[in-house]
């Protein structure tokens, strides 16, 4: 199959961001449309309206709500495609199941050595990933059957495709007996193409992954799916699927937590997830363990609670692979012994490999910066927007409007300042006599009179003047009416 340069992904959803559902209006036509709000992650800001059309919505309105939340909150329903495509319209309209198998008819005509026998359409939780049963085209092997999947690239993936397809042609080589390697694996530029050989036992739903990390193969997608059983043996499935960037099953679940932000702590997580599965038969609904099955041991209790409890989450941090392997509850199993396991990858794939996952743990580290401070923002919002503080606000108002106006009354009733003795003396004095003797130069007759006569600036001063006024100081006019017409 053609390699194609490394292709930059855009718009790529993360399909494990949980969503929330309320129904937000009824809109009557000639039929009834109930308008819904759906909101995926924690942010509003990412939410759309989406209408649908029901005769009996409105008697089961609260009901129907409910219903909704109750499936959003099953986490593997919440991820199917007809949940997504009634919530999503937007982004799920397309046929992914389509949109794969035109993928594997090219690969098919590339690689004329398998023919489909049937599509599975029912199997797996990703979206983006289909499988298909298919068989050898040789005669002599027409008894055998495979399975083919096809898988579309993630958010997380930031690798050229060529050494994408290195790295996946030396995993078809891998040798260890608790670990299923993929027998052919190519890549294109939308996706990867895996071939596997059928198990008739299926996966753990119907070890430890120490190995990986000794190599440098990151991994993060533990969970009982990814578990077969082959005869007595359980053998890790999907290796490949950390190298292309798509999201971890529970990724939703782990990125509010403090201390989970590396690989090998997602899959330490992950594990502990799987080990309660087993233990109770079903999954962990919640993100931490908040109550002990009665039946675990102290052993398996003590495993469970210093990975999945709130304080190991969050606070404490999470075992390595190497402190649970180290455990007594697992050096108590006697494995047989085992030939060395084989892995040789290059060390330039390796150094891609390193860079590809230091990009997705600094993109979890992003989310979870995020979502702190959107917490923080709405803590704040909620704080600021709580009764009490409306309410001190509001006195706060109060207290400061009371006060400007009673600054504002004491200034415009205070009484006019009562002028200075030297001013009604200088106002009461009259002008000095007519002499003959010359006047003094112009220049000192502001000096004098601004010595005798003190300043009056303000409003004081010019009230003291109008109430020191005398009419009979004024000298008297002699008027020559020129009005008259002359004859």
């Amino acid at each position: 199959m053609a390699v194609s340069p490394k292709r930059k992904l855009k718009g790529v959803i993360d399909d494990t961001t949980p969503m929330i559902c309320n129904i937000e209006a009824i809109e009557k036509k000639e039929h009834v449309d109930y308008i819904m709000r759906v909101q995926r992650g924690i942010n509003p800001d990412d939410s759309w309206q989406v209408a649908h059309r029901y005769s009996d919505f409105a008697t089961m309105h609260s009901i129907l709500e409910n219903y909704i939340n109750i499936i959003l909150a099953h986490p593997l329903l919440v991820r199917h495609i007809s949940v997504k495509k009634f919530l999503d319209p937007a982004n799920y309209s397309c046929d992914f199941q389509e949109k794969g198998t035109q993928n594997v008819a090219m690969f098919l005509r590339s690689v004329p050595n398998w023919e489909i026998v049937a599509t599975l359409s029912d199997i797996g939780w990703r979206i983006r990933k289909q499988f298909f049963l298919i068989k050898p085209t040789d005669p002599t092997k027409k008894n055998v059957r495979n399975i083919l999947t096809w898988t579309s690239y993630g958010q997380d993936f930031h690798m050229e495709v060529k050494d994408l397809d290195s790295i996946l042609t030396a995993l078809t080589s891998l040798q260890h007996p608790y670990i299923y390697p993929p027998s052919f694996t190519t890549c294109n530029s939308e996706g990867i193409i895996t071939v596997r050989n059928f198990l008739m036992n299926g996966t753990l739903r119907d070890f430890l992954c120490n190995f990986l990390y000794e190599k440098g193969i990151p991994y993060g997608h533990l969970h009982s799916g990814n578990v077969a059983l082959d005869g007595n043996v359980c053998r890790l499935l999907e290796i490949e699927t950390g190298l292309i960037g798509v999201p971890s099953i529970h990724r939703h679940r782990y990125v509010p937590m403090k201390k989970i932000q590396e690989i090998e702590a997602q899959d330490v997580y992950s594990f502990a997830r799987l080990l309660y599965e087993m233990l109770c038969g079903e999954p962990l609904r919640s993100s931490t363990l908040q109550e002990v099955p009665p039946n675990c041991s102290s052993e398996l209790k003590s495993i469970l609670l210093s990975i999945l409890s709130d304080e190991a989450c969050n606070k404490s941090g999470l075992p390595t692979f190497a402190d649970l392997l180290a455990n007594p509850y697992f050096t108590a199993i006697d494995l047989p012994s085992i030939e060395k396991p084989q892995l040789k990858i290059p060390s330039k794939l390796k150094e891609v490999i390193k860079t590809a996952k230091e990009r997705s743990e600094a993109r979890l580290k992003e989310d979870q910066k995020f979502l702190r401070q959107f917490r923080r923002t709405s803590k704040a919002h909620a704080y600021h927007m709580s009764e009490e503080e409306k309410k001190k606000r509001k006195k706060t108002v109060k207290k400061l409007q009371k006060e400007a106006s009673i600054s504002e009354s004491s200034q415009t009733s205070a009484p006019p300042s009562s002028p200075s003795p030297a001013s009604r003396n200088h106002v009461s004095v009259p002008p000095p006599p007519q002499s003959s003797a010359p006047s003094p130069p112009p220049s000192q007759a502001p000096a004098n009179k601004s010595s005798l006569a003190p300043k009056t600036e303000g409003r004081g001063a010019l009230l003291s003047s109008i109430c020191d006024f005398k009419k009979g100081e004024l000298k008297k006019t002699k008027t020559v009416d020129k009005s008259k017409p002359r004859v």
